[in-house]
């Protein structure tokens, strides 16, 4: 919906015509009279009806754009909910060298651990609406990629843009933990989520996953751990095709821990399927926030009329400068 801030400044379109229907003063008066450019057009108008009109249209377009600038056209755009209350989620994936592994199958097509997550992922962080999301990439140590949003089109887009080996080739669960409790601490008032994906065993980090855990339960952070990758994957070997166990590395026991003690659950996720009723069973679990209150996204629009005020203005400027300079023609000129 477009709208004026300060519709009362519209008030001020006519006052040049105003000023020029004011009584003319006195000789002695007039010649000390400094007179405006806008009044000198429309006095010139009346004597003269020749090449002055031109200058006299430009006058007044500047004149009521400059005034529709100062009233602050504005657009209101349709209302928008946002959560009467939060709900901070924080989403950590493991970005270590065993999620290279292509044991996964995403449209029938053979893929590694990470591109299944990133497929799966998107549609859960779609869905979110009403929560703020954040997203932390680990290996090596733990990276805050994304902190705490609304904005779920630019957590998606880190997402997708995260690389295998991005932060090392080892899995520091422990740092990853730690580091989402840190970025809840700094609000208060909120529900405290943690998805954690991996595939493996804390193998570095400074925090170990059992200090982790006890930060968690002290600052009420619920955490929902989900172990990747398959069971069973065929191999080609000097012997032929051999079935190995591609998950073998997967602490599950302490993955468990970690979720139970601190109010949430741990999910096994051997494929597509079996990782989106995960997701699914997270909306349950953890239902998105109800929306109670609305904004309407206000959108500035008095740079137009400024600007075109700025550019008839300029114009006026150099039309005066060129007449002047006698570089312009006239049958008759008003006084500068």
């Amino acid at each position: 919906m477009f709208e004026f801030a300060w519709i009362w400044v519209l008030l001020a379109l006519p006052l040049p015509l105003l000023c020029y229907l004011l009584p003319p003063r006195g000789e002695q008066q007039t010649a000390a009279l400094k007179i405006p450019q806008l009044i000198q057009g429309l006095e010139a108008t009346s004597q003269r009806k020749t090449t002055n009109k031109f200058r006299l249209i430009i006058a007044i377009v500047a004149w009521i754009a400059l005034v529709l600038a100062a009233a602050r056209p504005e657009w209101l755009g349709e209302p928008v909910s946002i959560p009467a209350e939060g709900r901070d989620l924080m989403i950590a994936v493991d970005l270590s060298g065993s999620m290279k592994i292509d044991d996964m199958e995403v449209n029938g097509r053979q893929v590694d651990r990470l591109k299944m997550i990133k497929y799966v992922l998107s549609d859960f962080i779609e869905r979110r609406v009403g929560d703020r999301l954040g997203l932390i990439l680990f290996a090596d140590t733990a990276y805050l990629q994304a902190p705490l949003t609304y904005d779920r089109d630019t957590v998606n887009q880190l997402l997708n843009e995260s690389l295998i080996g991005l932060v090392g080739e080892q899995t520091a669960i422990g740092d990853a933990i730690g580091l989402a409790i840190k970025r809840f601490n700094e609000r208060e008032e909120s529900n405290k989520v943690l998805v954690l994906l991996t595939d493996g065993q804390n193998t570095a980090g400074n925090i170990t996953p059992e200090q982790a855990n006890e930060l968690a339960i002290n600052n009420d952070v619920t955490i929902y751990t989900i172990g990747v990758g398959a069971d069973k994957m065929l191999v080609q070997s000097f012997f032929g095709n051999r079935q190995i166990n591609p998950s073998q590395e997967l602490d599950e026991d302490m993955l468990t821990k970690i979720a139970t003690s601190t109010g949430g659950q741990y999910f096994r996720a051997r494929d597509v399927e079996s990782l989106q009723k995960i997701y699914a069973t997270l909306d349950e679990l953890e239902p998105i926030a109800r929306e109670s209150r609305q904004m309407r996204p206000l959108q500035a629009l008095y740079y137009y009329p400024l600007a075109l005020a700025l550019v008839l203005s300029a114009l006026l400027g150099l039309y005066q400068l060129l007449a002047a300079a006698g570089l312009l023609n006239f049958s008759s000129r008003g006084k500068v």
